[in-house]
């Protein structure tokens, strides 16, 4: 089960593919970690988090799709897990959280969706593991929560703790 906090085979991708989520993942490593240094987070309901593990439950991280890049340098190094696409763009992805702590199960809302939502409750019920989901998804509608969080709180009983990272100044890129 550890085995999500590996990077998976490129095996089945040709060369230029394999080159692209190399090259992809470190860019996005690099400016993440960059990009992070210079951030300064100033927390709000952090005592929502200190109870959730104070009743001895394990949190269930929900944060929105374009909050990835400052919600990956704020959590990194704590063994959460995150559901990520099986898709080309969702290696690339999987490989940069990797490198920051994350665990990455496989599956998304349109691609083995179901086999991911099994692997995090079995992470949850065996290894105590913590997760995360990008509630509206990579294909939106932005703002618009799909209902994996809310399924695996309901088969593990442990609860959703939303969690947003607002910055005062930011670019935006257009992916909808």
């Amino acid at each position: 089960m550890e085995e999500v906090f590996e990077f998976a085979t490129l095996a089945g991708y040709s060369f230029r593919q394999r080159f692209s989520i190399r090259a992809a993942d470190l860019v996005f490593y690099c400016l993440v970690k960059l990009i992070g240094r210079t951030l300064r987070f100033e927390i709000e309901g952090a005592e929502n988090l200190e109870k959730i593990e104070q009743s001895g439950k394990i949190p269930i991280y929900a944060t929105w799709h374009n909050r990835i890049f400052p919600s990956v340098y704020f959590l990194r190094n704590r063994r959460i897990v995150v559901l990520t696409s099986q898709s080309f763009d969702g290696e690339y992805i999987a490989r940069f959280i990797q490198r920051f702590g994350f665990g990455a199960a496989r599956g998304s809302s349109t691609r083995g969706g179901v086999s991911g939502l099994v692997r995090m409750i079995r992470l949850m019920r065996e290894k105590s593991l913590p997760m995360c989901f990008t509630v509206d998804g990579p294909k939106g509608a932005p703002y618009v929560a799909k209902n994996g969080a809310i399924l695996l709180a309901k088969k593990t009983a442990n609860p959703v703790l939303p969690f947003l990272i607002e910055a005062e100044k930011f670019w935006t890129i257009n992916s909808w």
